[in-house]
């Protein structure tokens, strides 16, 4: 199909919409004057206004979109005296698949390799050309699998595919415009449907699209390597985003952040120093299931797909695609200070940044085990000293099931060796977080797996042993020796923090237009425990509310700035309904809350009230088990 007859389909495809939106005004229009000739003006001055609503939501949509001008990528302009090597790949594979080579080529910050033209009339006139090309990318392919993915994107080019892409993305924010303006009404509901069908077929020309592109990279590099560019790609994407969460997340919350430098270069490390399980990504199963909203074919569709072409002889270059530009190094620290949104983060370089920020997340940790502790040997703040001193007496188990561990299930362990008791796990972390406050110890950065702990000489610490002992009276004081052995004094180390905070918590769910003590309340539920926001009464749009909130601010700063209830505060949760849901919360510090859905709430995901629902039952279940019935 021509260009010019794929941007017709587009072009009628979207007037479509609108052809069904004046259908639906229409019968709207015609209802209102209906009812005002039967005499129903109550009737008909409601279905008036919501015509009327409808109209507006319209126009104010396509003013918005006929407003809207493509944006430039951004990132460095990689010139052709910064990567003549780059740019005469670029130009080879242009003229290999019969088409203009871009006009620009820019770093891009993530696993991504892309073009777009800011074409005219629908598309039918070309524009200027831009590429972007991923430092990840760069970082982990070789030569001949970056000229697959340049031929692949070239393929777009060829067969006019960034033209097209013009229409169909104005087309789909043209859509989601109106979608958002008549959000909550009938005549949007009506057009959600059409917009839907859409969005159905764009997705599957785009995935035509994708697979007529894949047959140039075949052209350009033969079967074998190019299959290989597309399965390293889906596993440098796992890597990188393991890569984001493992690492750079670390000490994020708490301002810490890695240098310009050592942004990406601290990717480049993680991927030589894990090449065994790289490896095993790359020989597993790929991923043949994919949702039919998706543009992309699944990875496994693709590979197979290129079985059925015919394969070209190709003199393999398997040197690091990082040869390819040469100042690189330089070029991702000016793309990680544009990319990183730093602000006022204190930068550090891989080492320090470890040792720092794990040992401010094991010390959060800790202090949720320190405060229950504290509270139940009746003292203002508790120290290491003063959770062995509960274990010493015996109440290992209450401090366990207080802390939420079930001691009804023991740890799987090796044939002939006594289970460990449930409070070892927990107090690992406890331990470490002393040794580390009393300068016995520090985390030290391992690229190959999780931080490890070690002493001053730099010798790794087995800290499950000593945990395991800890957690029984009878090894208390065999810890206490050894702890003294070490310089630390179990009674001065400890409790830090006060009251929990949302630091490292993730969000499972979310209700709108809750009843929490009576007001209206959008309820985040969180790993750790709930975020009551005050809401308006009004329950229309709860849902874009809730997202609203989480796209506004990190979920801890929310949980700062209103009311947070961690679950270590929870002494116990009653569910009185299922649903909709009604429960009472006890908390331990006397406050009593009653949680009340709306039937006419929304929820952020489908299963956020059974997620909800969950939660407040385990808490019950877990620490008070007499609850429960058991």
């Amino acid at each position: 199909m021509s260009t010019r007859l794929r941007a017709a389909v587009a072009v009628l495809t979207l007037a479509g919409f609108y052809v069904v939106a004046l259908l639906v005004l229409g019968g709207l229009a015609a209802l209102t004057v209906q009812a005002f000739r039967l005499g129903a003006g109550v009737l008909g001055g409601k279905l008036g206004f919501v015509t009327i609503a409808a109209m507006v939501g319209v126009v104010v949509a396509l003013w918005k979109v006929a407003r809207a001008r493509p944006g430039t990528p951004a990132g460095p302009v990689l010139l052709r005296a910064d990567a003549p090597e780059l740019w005469a790949l670029v130009d080879e594979v242009a003229e290999l698949t019969g088409t203009r080579a871009p006009d620009e080529i820019r770093l891009a910050p993530d696993v991504n390799a892309g073009v777009m033209e800011h074409a005219r009339l629908l598309g039918l006139v070309g524009g200027t050309r831009h590429m972007v090309i991923g430092v990840p990318l760069l970082q982990g392919l070789t030569v001949d699998q970056v000229r697959a993915v340049l031929a692949h994107e070239m393929g777009h080019y060829a067969h006019d595919d960034t033209r097209l892409s013009v229409v169909v993305h104005r087309g789909r924010a043209v859509i989601g415009q109106t979608l958002a303006q008549l959000s909550g009404s009938l005549p949007g509901w009506l057009l959600r449907q059409y917009g839907k069908l859409y969005l159905l077929v764009s997705a599957a020309t785009g995935r035509r699209q994708e697979l007529a592109a894949d047959a140039l990279m075949v052209t350009a590099v033969g079967r074998a390597t190019a299959q290989s560019a597309l399965r390293e790609t889906e596993v440098l994407d796992l890597a990188w985003r393991f890569y984001l969460g493992a690492y750079v997340d670390i000490g994020w919350d708490a301002g810490l952040a890695p240098t310009s430098e050592g942004f990406y270069g601290g990717f480049g490390r993680l991927l030589a120093a894990r090449s065994d399980e790289l490896a095993s990504l790359r020989t597993g199963p790929v991923d043949e299931t994919r949702s039919r909203w998706d543009s992309h074919p699944p990875t496994g569709v693709r590979v197979l797909a290129m079985e059925r072409l015919a394969d070209v002889p190709h003199v393999p270059d398997a040197r690091p695609a990082t040869v390819l530009v040469p100042h690189l190094d330089a070029l991702a620290a000016h793309l990680a200070d544009q990319y990183l949104a730093v602000e006022d983060r204190q930068r550090l370089p891989w080492d320090e940044l470890v040792a720092t920020g794990v040992a401010i997340e094991k010390q959060r940790a800790a202090d949720g085990v320190h405060r229950t502790a504290a509270r139940l040997a009746g003292v203002p703040r508790a120290s290491l000293g003063t959770v062995l001193d509960l274990v010493a007496q015996g109440r290992n188990d209450q401090l366990a099931r207080e802390l939420g561990v079930d001691t009804h299930e023991p740890e799987p362990v090796a044939p002939g060796q006594p289970a460990p008791h449930p409070l070892a796990g927990v107090l690992e972390t406890v331990l470490a977080a002393a040794l580390v406050a009393g300068g016995a110890a520090r985390w030290r950065l391992d690229w190959a797996g999780p931080a490890t702990l070690c002493d001053r000489e730099g010798d790794r610490i087995d800290l499950a042993a000593w945990a395991r002992s800890a957690a029984v009276p009878g090894g208390v004081e065999h810890v206490r020796a050894w702890l003294a052995g070490l310089g630390v004094d179990a009674h001065a180390v400890g409790q830090v923090h006060d009251t929990a905070t949302a630091h490292g918590a993730s969000v499972v769910a979310g209700l709108s237009n809750m009843t929490v003590g009576g007001a209206p309340h959008d309820v985040l539920v969180l790993d750790r425990g709930l975020v009551l926001l005050p809401c308006p009464k009004k329950t229309d749009g709860g849902k874009a509310r809730l997202i609203g909130i989480l796209q506004s601010q990190p979920v801890h700063v929310l949980a700062a700035v209103h009311r947070y209830v961690p679950y270590e505060d929870v002494r116990e949760a009653t569910v009185q309904r299922p649903f909709p849901l009604r429960a009472t919360v006890d908390l331990h510090d006397g406050t009593h809350l009653e949680l009340k859905e709306r039937l006419a709430g929304e929820y952020l995901t489908k299963d956020s009230q059974t997620v909800l629902l969950g939660h407040l039952s385990s808490l019950t279940a877990v620490r008070h088990p007499e609850a429960a019935g058991t």
